[in-house]
């Protein structure tokens, strides 16, 4: 048998977190049982579909190079399918046409509510003989079996079995004719020849509605996983505040992509101790036994030290590539500054995100104005000959990092203070705070010329009465 897995988002919003944890989990299914992967648009939902969700569905998916094989396939592009099936078993009389109205079926769910039941469809029109209502276009309700049992082997959750007598008719077709997600997507999944349907747990209470559409299509069943869901690191159901947002969001707050997916693979799947692994490694090592079934917790602090391990190793031209947008929107000049590759070697081990190195790298390519307070603790008038006597010095020795820290050293022998007492105002003068890499570093990136200049402009400013 061929694998064959999907993912089928709707285009409603854009591709968060629990969607792109799914579509990682069937990609990576498929890729290791050499299958194919196909990406479905499911947008029966017109009034809420939107282009702009789409192309950040694609946008979701490119960024973090889940490759499909097939697609993408939208559902509204195929209601010609949809309807000959549903004509198909209203002829077979597994279907019926209902023309109960709105408020009749509100009138009919309150009604039960007060006696206590479960709101439901009471089939009033399943096997009515009545006249339709003129005037009234019906919707297509399926014959749900109302004996025996909807029997379904869960990946993950193991065997799963419903009564019939507990689901009601679904409705297959609108009114409009657009077909329910649960008639849709069964079609879908058939024609697909979809072999493994790999899906959120919101979806196991769909799942034996789905199974008796597909026996009363005498097709067969695919395989059904559901994943638990992602919950916030409270314990409550994720939130934006929580990490339920854009996955391009963290794409623009500077995660690196394979960052990501190895964060999403940790979330509710595991390969023993293994916490940092290729994509590659996923592939090799995914399967569905190894997903947990109890909900996975997000946890923010957790993919920021994963997002850091990937910077820490990755090449600095990519990164500098990542960087420079962030740097340009700071108004900072690159062009004749230090070289931002170099730049980035020297930063890179102290980050958790794209973002946080660029704001780490502003002060090499363009002066920070240092804070008030930060002048009164560090430019006083016991830094003031020291960083003369500095600039003096500059100005002749030869600009490297061993130098620069030599000449650092010696001056602080000749005015008989500690190394911090003279790179803690160094800093301030030249980056315009105080947490910076080694000073000698710093200033040898910087430059001879500008690393002058702006210890010039600070001793104007600071010490001119």
């Amino acid at each position: 048998m061929t694998v064959r897995t999907r993912f089928a988002p709707s285009p409603t919003g854009y591709l968060h977190i629990g969607g792109a944890r799914t579509a990682l989990f069937s990609w990576a299914y498929a890729r290791r049982h050499g299958g194919k992967f196909i990406l479905r648009i499911e947008d029966t939902d017109v009034e809420r579909s939107t282009k702009q969700s789409i192309q950040a569905i694609l946008d979701g998916m490119s960024w973090l190079e889940l490759d499909y094989d097939e697609g993408p396939f939208y559902q509204m592009e195929r209601l010609k399918r949809y309807h000959e099936v549903a004509e198909q078993l209203l002829q077979s009389d597994q279907a019926y046409y209902c023309y109960a109205s709105k408020e009749e079926l509100d009138e009919m769910r309150e009604r039960q509510l007060a006696a206590g039941l479960k709101p439901r469809y009471d089939g009033r029109w399943r096997d009515s003989k009545q006249t339709p209502p003129a005037g009234v276009k019906p919707v297509i309700r399926f014959k749900n079996p109302v004996a025996g049992y909807a029997v379904f082997n869960d990946l993950i959750k193991g065997r799963i079995t419903v009564a019939n007598s507990e689901l009601d008719d679904l409705v297959l077709v609108r009114s409009d004719g657009v077909p329910t997600y649960n008639f849709s997507v069964v079609l879908d999944d058939l024609d697909m020849n979809i072999s493994h349907v790999i899906r959120g747990d919101d979806h196991v209470n769909n799942t034996p509605r789905q199974v008796n559409i597909l026996k009363a299509l005498d097709a067969p069943l695919p395989e059904y996983a559901h994943v638990p869901m992602i919950l916030g690191a409270n314990g409550e159901r994720l939130s934006k505040r929580h990490g339920a947002v854009s996955v391009t969001q963290y794409r623009d707050d500077g995660y690196l992509p394979e960052a990501l997916i190895n964060y999403l693979a940790r979330l509710g799947w595991s390969h023993g101790d293994e916490e940092i692994f290729s994509r590659e490694q996923l592939v090799d090592w995914f399967d569905l036994s190894s997903i947990n079934r109890a909900p996975a917790k997000f946890n923010p602090e957790k993919l920021h030290w994963l997002n850091q391990q990937y910077i820490k190793k990755t090449d600095n031209a990519r990164l500098a590539e990542l960087v420079l947008p962030f740097l340009k929107q700071d108004a900072c000049q690159i062009t004749g500054g230090p070289d931002l590759p170099l730049v980035i070697d020297l930063l890179k081990e102290r980050v958790n995100t794209i973002e946080e190195l660029a704001d780490a790298a502003v002060y090499f390519f363009r002066p920070l104005e240092p804070k008030q307070e930060l002048k009164e603790e560090h430019l006083n008038i016991d830094a003031k000959p020291i960083l003369i006597d500095l600039i003096e010095k500059f100005n002749h020795i030869e600009w490297n990092r061993e130098s620069i820290k030599q000449e650092i050293k010696n001056t602080a022998k000749n005015h008989d203070v500690k190394f911090p007492k003279i790179a803690m105002p160094l800093r301030v003068v030249v980056a315009g705070v105080t947490h910076t890499p080694s000073i000698d570093a710093v200033l040898e990136l910087l430059g001879r010329e500008e690393t002058l200049k702006r210890m010039n402009n600070q001793l104007e400013q600071c010490f001119t009465n």
